[in-house]
């Protein structure tokens, strides 16, 4: 895992391989997301919601960027383990929120609001289709924030209301959610 641009741009981190339930953002895909995220928000403007966080490779991104309000959300204790080392290590725990909990729980019981969410749920998570949703009805996205998912070819939200667009980097999709009217 590296961080692809930024203040931190070229740190690498390897999580522990020994049970480790997560599966990175590639490089390649993930430099073309943020490439995109570069466009169209003020990193330094954007308070970060980082769903099914894993290595929390996200939320230091971000944090890398500019970025000082980063929330990051795991079920996983090692991944949170990791994440607080890697926040220690890189001297960003005052800019970025660890939470240790299931997503959907948290999801509905926070009540805040964020101008981005990303969301990189396991494959094969059964109800993968529901994020988007759920996160909209629990009211979490500004009214010009907008929800980023990862997914595989297996998942398609191409009848979703508020799909706006997706990204297509080999196996990895980027379907990206928006309150705003379809143009």
């Amino acid at each position: 895992m590296r961080i692809v641009g930024g203040e931190f741009k070229g740190r690498r981190f390897n999580p522990p391989a020994k049970n480790w339930p997560t599966r990175p953002t590639m490089d390649y895909a993930k430099e073309g997301l943020y490439n995109i995220l570069a466009n169209r928000i003020d990193f330094e403007e954007t308070r970060f919601l980082d769903l099914f966080g894993g290595t929390g490779n996200h939320c230091y991104e971000m944090i890398s960027r500019g970025c000082t309000d980063a929330t990051y959300v795991d079920k996983f204790p090692g991944c949170v383990r990791f994440a607080k080392e890697v926040s220690e290590k890189l001297e960003i725990t005052d800019k970025m929120r660890i939470v240790h909990l299931d997503v959907f729980k948290f999801v509905k019981t926070i009540h805040e609001k964020f101008d981005y969410i990303f969301a990189g749920p396991p494959y094969g998570l059964k109800n993968i289709e529901d994020i988007p949703t759920l996160i909209i009805s629990e009211g979490l996205l500004e009214p010009n924030g907008f929800i980023v998912l990862e997914h595989n070819p297996n998942v398609s939200y191409e009848m979703h209301p508020q799909l706006r667009e997706t990204r297509n980097y080999g196996k990895t999709i980027f379907s990206f959610f928006s309150l705003e009217e379809k143009e």
